[in-house]
């Protein structure tokens, strides 16, 4: 299903679109806000660090393990960050959604949930996966309260789960949504999509 297709998402808030090499000029003023890379355990400080990090989550999409969005406001019609699928598994029909982040100025406005809406509504309805699953930083209150408002359940703890890119060791907390539950998330807390 995410054969050479290209994938485009798109509601009233928001859109979609396959993220490209060609997106790294247009991302690099937001890549540079610092505060998107408190919690992550990588970093972008300049032009070269944001190429290297769209090189890899493309051949990571080309391996099929991956499918990095561009994020586009269509109030403003600017890009307002990326986000992605990642560790997909047909197999199991699970995946995860995350790596996302949007700019300071978008935030706050309805673009992250509007987001999230459309990956969720193309994993259960388009792809007929079982579970999506998001994680986030022990640490990231922001973050762990925003996956909750979509409906996701907190799964568990993984205690010293990875290592930041500032050498502090993180516990990543697992959320997920499976396909039971997703028709009556839909219907409340996405009713405005629907």
């Amino acid at each position: 299903m995410f054969g050479k297709n290209e994938i485009i998402l798109e509601n009233a808030i928001v859109r979609l679109i396959p993220l490209d090499i060609s997106h790294v000029d247009t991302l690099l003023p937001i890549a540079l806000e610092a505060d998107l890379w408190k919690w992550t355990t990588q970093q972008i400080t300049d032009r070269k660090s944001l190429l290297a990090y769209l090189e890899l989550v493309l051949k990571e999409k080309a391996e099929g393990k991956a499918y990095p969005f561009l994020i586009i406001d269509k109030k403003r019609e600017e890009v307002a960050g990326c986000t992605r699928y990642y560790d997909i598994q047909p197999g199991h029909k699970t995946l995860e959604i995350g790596y996302t982040w949007i700019g300071k100025s978008y935030q706050g406005k309805g673009v992250n949930k509007a987001c999230k809406y459309e990956l969720l509504y193309y994993a259960f309805n388009v792809l007929r996966y079982n579970r999506v699953a998001l994680r986030t930083d022990y640490l990231n209150h922001q973050s762990r309260n925003a996956i909750t408002k979509i409906g996701a359940k907190q799964e568990g703890i993984l205690r010293s789960h990875s290592i930041t890119y500032s050498g502090r060791v993180r516990d990543t907390v697992y959320f997920s949504i499976i396909a039971s539950e997703w028709d009556i998330i839909r219907k409340t807390i996405f009713e405005a999509f629907v």
